[in-house]
């Protein structure tokens, strides 16, 4: 990432002759993560499904993504106005990058019933030819339960069959891996090359903002989490973290950190495989509170650079749109732009937005770490809530 940001500021424009390293690594990503998380769901939901935690499971899950989305906000928001990255900046070196655009059409988030709607899907090998996410997530979800109510004679071999496609996904994801370095290594020259150092300098104070807030929620707010609700010890985890955490900040993708994840709370945190194969799929779709630090934050930023004093209700607008589009997000084509509905809700002018989106590959590697950082801690609690309630079930038949 080092070599690519220095030979990218070297050659300027030249270094788009790197471009084709990164687009074969994304696109090999991109040709595995689509089975791995459709086949992880149904081994999760397979698993779950005929046990009577499976309820709880799933509505723990969800809320616990809602609560840190709207944390991670809330800690975007207060530190926005702590260390004002917005105030005193010159813009005048990338003034030609401000443009409006169609962005705001970009920016309208889908109403409730169509999301809703949405979610079902009408035709699954459609969906799946679509990447869209929400529908297989539901399809996958559906099946793997149906999976769980059959005979366990006919059930247990197409289970075990799943699992196995599961591990062969993960070998091939492990593979690609290996070229991760040339990958980033092209990414990061072309983005530098094109855009150059003036625009980096312009967002300077806001990412090194947004970094501190990333570092409070993973390193601080994660932990505690982990220390209060579980008996694994915060300095266990965060030590398991590194490895994903490295993955994702070199793929800027939770789906291709996914394997890894796995492997890890399963293997060093202790994490049961049906809890796995649930939680974690389902967070790398929808549990995003690295990019609910950056909605929030953004706001915060162009507020300040176009001098706008924030209602309390445009603060409020702020962190209801930005955990929606956290956790929505995966219903919305090009989740960078649900910025954008994030700006429009609290009335923000959006003109400068297409500077954020030229550096949007730096930001996102950071948030991708936090975003599965969350995944495995909600993981871990969840798993720790199940083991609980199994013993305090066992516990009640014996004394009866």
């Amino acid at each position: 990432m080092i070599l690519g940001t220095v030979i990218g500021g070297m050659m300027g424009e030249s270094a788009t002759v790197f471009a084709p390293m990164g687009a074969i690594f994304i696109a090999l990503i991109k040709m595995l993560v689509i089975p791995l998380v459709a086949v992880a769901l149904i081994s999760g939901a397979a698993g779950l499904g005929s046990s009577q935690s499976a309820g709880k499971v799933g509505l723990t899950t969800l809320g616990y993504f809602g609560i840190t989305s709207a944390l991670a906000v809330a800690l975007a928001l207060i530190m926005g106005e702590v260390f004002k990255p917005g105030m005193g900046i010159d813009v005048s070196a990338v003034e030609g990058m401000f443009s409006a655009g169609d962005l705001a059409s970009k920016g309208e988030l889908p109403t409730f019933w169509a999301t809703i709607t949405g979610m079902i899907p009408t035709n699954i090998f459609s969906s799946l030819n679509d990447e869209n996410i929400l529908q297989i997530l539901v399809f996958c979800l559906f099946f793997g339960v149906a999976l769980s109510q059959q005979a366990a004679e006919k059930r247990d071999p197409i289970i075990e069959g799943v699992n196995t496609i599961v591990n062969a996904m993960v070998w091939m994801i492990n593979k690609v891996m290996i070229i991760a370095p040339l990958g980033v290594f092209g990414l990061m020259a072309e983005a530098v090359g094109t855009f150059g150092f003036a625009a980096l300098m312009i967002v300077f104070k806001l990412f090194m903002v947004y970094v501190a807030a990333i570092l409070i929620f993973g390193f601080v707010a994660y932990p505690l989490m982990i220390q209060i609700f579980t008996k694994t010890s915060a300095k266990k985890f965060l030590k398991a973290m590194k490895k994903p955490q490295a993955v994702a900040l070199s793929t800027a993708s939770s789906m291709a950190t996914l394997p890894v994840t796995m492997d890890t709370v399963k293997k060093e945190l202790g994490v049961r495989n049906s809890t796995a194969s649930f939680v974690l799929p389902l967070g790398a779709t929808i549990n995003m509170s690295g990019n609910a630090i950056y909605y929030g934050l953004v706001a915060i930023f162009f507020a300040q650079l176009f001098g706008i004093d924030l209602s309390m209700g445009a603060y409020i607008a702020i962190i209801l749109t930005s955990t929606l589009g956290a956790v929505g997000q995966a219903g919305v084509p090009g989740p960078s732009f649900l910025v954008v509905a994030v700006l429009l809700a609290a009335g923000i002018p959006i003109e400068g937005l297409p500077l954020l989106f030229a550096l949007d590959r730096v930001f996102d590697m950071i948030r991708t770490a936090l975003n599965i950082t969350g995944d495995a801690a909600c993981a871990v609690i969840v798993d720790s809530l199940i083991e609980e309630e199994a013993v305090e079930a066992e516990l009640q038949k014996q004394e009866a």
